[in-house]
């Protein structure tokens, strides 16, 4: 990539994140109760009071990240303040177990047996802990982090979906997501077990859900791995093996381990080969492997999440590898993503139909929030500075 193209993109992506954290920084906080809003209609209004436990750990984390490494800004320390009080005080109940949803003033109203909002939590209170110095933050977040390991490990820890007696099988999103949430505790408090821990994730996302003859990363599999001939058992969903691909890049470059850099690679060439509409563009959001109806409706729309997640990961492979391809792979998904999702306001529609036209105008919602795309401009922002150097 040009020395002339990386710094007008730098550019361009830092002035985005900008305008996205100013959007949320405008309507997102709660200045009553704490935490964060994020059912948000096109202009910023609240539509919806209630509020995602989800998100009150990724907006932490966000607002609490940007001011660690992104610039120190008092409005963001004290959004993330608020956001830190409003989870403690609230999210969790007498057993530890946090809600999916509460109330505006705390009150509890959905509880999932995921363990989701407690990883998110994770990755806000151990970045929160940074950005205050305040070590029982990063204590809150160990202590989280082994309750999720001892879930993650019990066979019963988790209720399952289906009945075990009947059928078992494993899901891609839980070591995936063990990954990213130790690869985060690791940056701020590197203790011992966090590299044998995330070595664990990597090989089991390998191991178990990764197919190289069947050039495709699947979502669940069977106990050891093996296929299984339903419509979850051929579900590919882009989205999520585009992001576990860059999780995994960052892990190779950690260790630097050429393979499971060029494994993760690998991934990521036949994620995007799977998931882009050669009609339309973009990314499809689940597709069946071979061909068959896929089991959700909303297969061919096009979501927000999946582009920005494969902006950055296109852009890492092109700076690891140098390869054009990933430079026309990340030009592609750039275009795709800024003339469809984009909004003059600074933050991008959620929701497409498949031709690209503006499926529901909302800017934020219970699963769409200040995350996936502040998270990709930032770290496209950083990728590009490396690159000028």
């Amino acid at each position: 990539m040009e020395k002339a193209k990386i710094r007008k993109l730098h550019e361009f992506y830092k002035q985005n994140l900008i305008d996205v954290m100013t959007f949320w920084s405008k309507n997102g906080p709660d200045l009553d109760y704490g935490g964060i809003f994020t059912c948000l209609d096109r202009t910023g209004e609240i539509y919806n009071t209630d509020k995602s436990v989800w998100f009150q750990g990724r907006a932490l984390w966000v607002y609490s990240h940007l001011y660690n490494t992104f610039e120190k800004r008092e409005e963001w320390l004290k959004t993330a303040t608020s956001i830190y009080r409003f989870l403690i005080d609230h999210c969790s109940d007498k057993t530890g177990k946090m809600y999916f949803s509460v109330t505006r003033d705390g009150k509890p109203l959905q509880k999932r047996r995921y363990i989701f909002s407690e990883t998110f939590a994770i990755i806000g209170l151990a970045e929160y802990s940074r950005a205050c110095g305040d070590k029982s933050a990063l204590d809150k977040a160990w202590a989280l982090h082994k309750r999720v390991l001892d879930i993650y490990r019990d066979p019963l820890g988790i209720q399952p979906k289906i009945d075990p007696a009947t059928r078992t099988g494993r899901n891609h999103s839980l070591p995936m997501i063990l990954l990213a949430t130790t690869q985060c505790l690791r940056e701020i408090d590197p203790r011992p077990q966090c590299d044998a821990l995330t070595l664990e994730f990597v090989d089991t996302v390998l191991k178990y859900f990764f197919k190289p003859d069947e050039k495709a990363l699947f979502e669940n599999v069977g106990p050891n791995g093996e296929r299984m001939d339903s419509p979850q058992g051929r579900l590919i969903n882009p989205g999520h093996a585009i992001e576990s691909a860059w999780f995994i890049m960052h892990e190779g470059l950690v260790r630097n381990d050429r393979i499971m850099i060029n494994t993760a690679i690998e991934i990521l060439d036949c994620s995007l080969e799977i998931g882009w509409d050669t009609e339309y563009g973009g990314l499809l959001s689940f597709v069946d492997i071979e061909g068959k109806p896929p089991e959700q409706l909303e297969w061919d729309m096009k979501m927000w999440w999946p582009h920005t997640e494969a902006l950055y990961a296109t852009l890492l492979a092109h700076s690891i590898t140098g390869s054009q391809r990933y430079e026309e792979w990340f030009d592609k998904i750039h275009d795709y993503s800024f003339n469809h999702f984009a909004d003059s306001d600074g933050e991008w529609f959620g929701y497409l139909h498949r031709d690209g036209s503006v499926s529901n105008t909302l800017k934020g919602s219970m699963w769409k929030g200040p995350f996936h795309l502040p998270r990709a401009l930032l770290l496209c922002t950083r990728q590009f500075g490396k690159m000028i150097l």
